[in-house]
């Protein structure tokens, strides 16, 4: 029986770490061949081992999405060792947390070029690999032969705000609204594309800032997650299902709307939230 992705390539961001790295798992389990990336080569190397000691096919490409060249390089790269693109995931991304009235321009900035122009960027690059080629068949054969989607990843804070987070919910709302465009501008060529909207999930972005994990922004070392007074005791207390979502479980969403059984759902944004929000 083929498996889910079967002969399909899957490009993903961010995918060194956490959800990323469960998202590019599981699409290589699902037979497909993952271009990983991340901004670190580690990381980026740690999933492509993982996939290919579990029998799975995957290449990584590390860089900063946030370079103005880079998206055309990843996916030249992946269509290099690949041929084609199937599935594009813009996952990556980090938080640069700040009240609105101490927030830096920089720190504004550094935060809607990860999650917003970076996808852009990578959309923009995708065209001639994802639409034009579906357009060629179109032409040629009447209709798309093969699928073809794009998954963009958002969150509660773009839906509903967060304190501290005015940059972040800024781009995850804004990537909403690109989410839909792009579902209307590339529908008729038959490439779907959705967002993933994340509550509480266990990762460095949400574990506590004491930790020490940090990103490289600039030279410049951001800490990575909430500190631990604004966590307090009860931090599932609004979750209907009281407890955080696993890397894991919030992959699941992004492979769910990339598979076959979303095959008529676009320009959606599906909520993996444990309940939060409802």
């Amino acid at each position: 029986m083929p498996s889910l992705f079967s002969n399909q390539v899957v490009v993903i961001t961010g995918a060194g770490r956490g959800i990323g790295a469960a998202a590019a798992r599981i699409f290589a389990q699902e037979g497909a061949q993952v271009v990983v990336n991340d901004l670190s080569a580690e990381p980026a190397a740690e999933t492509v081992d993982a996939i290919r000691n579990a029998g799975g096919d995957a290449i990584a490409f590390p860089g900063s999405v946030t370079e103005p060249t880079f998206a055309e390089q990843l996916l030249q790269a992946a269509v290099d060792a690949y041929g084609k693109i199937n599935v594009l995931v813009n996952n990556a991304g980090y938080t640069w947390d700040g009240m609105l009235h101490k927030m830096s321009d920089e720190q504004w900035q550094a935060i809607l070029d990860v999650h917003l122009t970076a996808p852009f960027r990578l959309v923009r690059a995708a065209a001639p690999h994802m639409r034009e080629v579906a357009k060629a068949e179109i032409a040629a054969h009447g209709q798309p032969l093969e699928p073809r989607c794009i998954v963009n990843v958002s969150s509660t804070s773009g839906l509903h705000g967060n304190i501290g987070q005015i940059n972040y919910a800024a781009g995850k709302m804004g990537i909403v609204g690109v989410t839909k465009t792009i579902a209307k501008e590339w529908g008729a060529f038959g490439i779907r594309c959705n967002a993933v909207a994340f509550g509480y999930i266990d990762t460095r972005l949400t574990q506590a800032k004491e930790k020490g994990e940090t990103i490289d922004v600039n030279g410049q070392a951001v800490a990575l997650g909430i500190p631990s007074t604004a966590l307090g005791d009860d931090k599932t207390r609004f979750i209907p299902l009281q407890r955080a979502g696993s890397p894991a479980e919030a992959a699941g969403g992004i492979i769910l709307m990339a598979s076959p059984y979303a095959s008529y759902i676009t320009g959606h944004t599906l909520e993996v939230t444990g309940g939060s929000g409802i």
